[in-house]
């Protein structure tokens, strides 16, 4: 059940935080925690679940009411999946032009590659390094 990962039950979770069982269970079943079912049917949570929880609280005594606090959790992570899928997708991008690139410079006598190399910024080269990297 582990998987590198510790895992805590409900009561732990309430003695680590000080935030009781029932405003836990409250939370879980508003979706704003995730908890996993062991077999046993035991709520297990995350260690994050612990950060979490001191979030929540903040942001409540902030006068955010607890739909708000949904809101803004869900908000957050739509926006870490746009910001994964659009970098994949420039990643994509800048790979193939790399690719491209190389392919080009093979084909070209010496001259000509120099020519190409002091035409590409440093920046550009330090890029393309760190990326060749990334893919191989």
């Amino acid at each position: 059940m582990n998987n590198g990962v510790e895992k805590l039950r409900i009561g732990e979770l309430a003695e680590i935080t000080g935030i009781t069982k029932r405003t836990i269970d409250y939370y879980t079943n508003l979706g704003l925690l995730k908890a996993e079912r062991s077999t046993s049917n035991y709520r297990y949570y995350k260690s994050d679940a612990i950060e979490r929880l001191y979030k929540i609280e903040e942001m409540k005594s902030s006068g955010m009411s607890l739909k708000d606090i949904k809101n803004s959790f869900e908000k957050e992570h739509q926006y870490e999946e746009i910001d994964i899928q659009e970098l994949r997708l420039h990643m994509q991008t800048l790979q193939n032009e790399v690719t491209t690139l190389l392919e080009q410079m093979k084909q070209q006598e010496q001259t000509t590659q120099t020519t190409i190399k002091n035409n590409v910024s440093k920046e550009s080269v330090a890029l393309m390094q760190s990326l060749l990297l990334l893919i191989t």
